[in-house]
């Protein structure tokens, strides 16, 4: 799979199997991760994998992120604001994008889980406090099911057309794509 089919196959996956997501394929997400760019190199990033189902329940008390607890791995991203004061949650979140990107090719389904209490995560898991939790990205073997509501979403809230969200030499000014990709 090349690296724009992965970006059109991924998708927000929040119903998982109950199959462990082999080790191997972990340490690819992680290097995946690891081997993001970084402003001036600085790699202000720490990872913590997390597969221990209670630990996942307790970091699934989020609003918005009761599906981690079913997901086999969660990883936990964090950003060192004291090494890259100014780039520290942009660097993070360009390993972010590596490692979803990643499990796509490795067969895997993701979901970026923003719905957290920092404090909570941070005691769990015994992060420093020069660490920011960024996100915490829910990694699994999706489930296959109907979801009728997901269906729904896309007829009424389809994705915005190129035009839309990039312009050419000015702002305001449409860049219009001379080949229409598929949405």
């Amino acid at each position: 799979m090349d690296t724009y089919e992965a970006i059109q196959e991924r998708k927000s996956i929040r119903a998982y199997q109950d199959k462990p997501v082999p080790r191997d394929k972990i340490e690819r997400l992680l290097e995946a991760g690891r081997l993001a760019p970084s402003a001036a190199n600085i790699e202000p990033w720490h990872f913590i994998a997390v597969t221990n189902a209670e630990k996942r329940k307790v970091l699934s008390k989020g609003i918005f992120a009761k599906f981690l607890a079913q997901a086999p791995l969660a990883i936990v991203v964090c950003g060192d604001k004291k090494a890259s004061s100014d780039w520290y949650a942009v660097d993070a979140s360009l390993a972010v994008e590596n490692i979803v990107l990643c499990a796509v090719n490795e067969g895997l389904g993701t979901c970026i889980v923003g719905s957290l209490t920092e404090s909570d995560v941070k005691e769990l898991l015994k992060i420093p406090s020069n660490f920011e939790v960024i996100v915490i990205i829910a990694v699994g073997y999706p489930k296959e099911k109907l979801d009728l509501s997901r269906k729904l979403l896309r007829l009424v809230r389809s994705r915005k057309v190129l035009p839309e969200v990039a312009s050419e030499e000015t702002f305001g000014n449409p860049f219009v794509p001379q080949k229409i990709f598929d949405p």
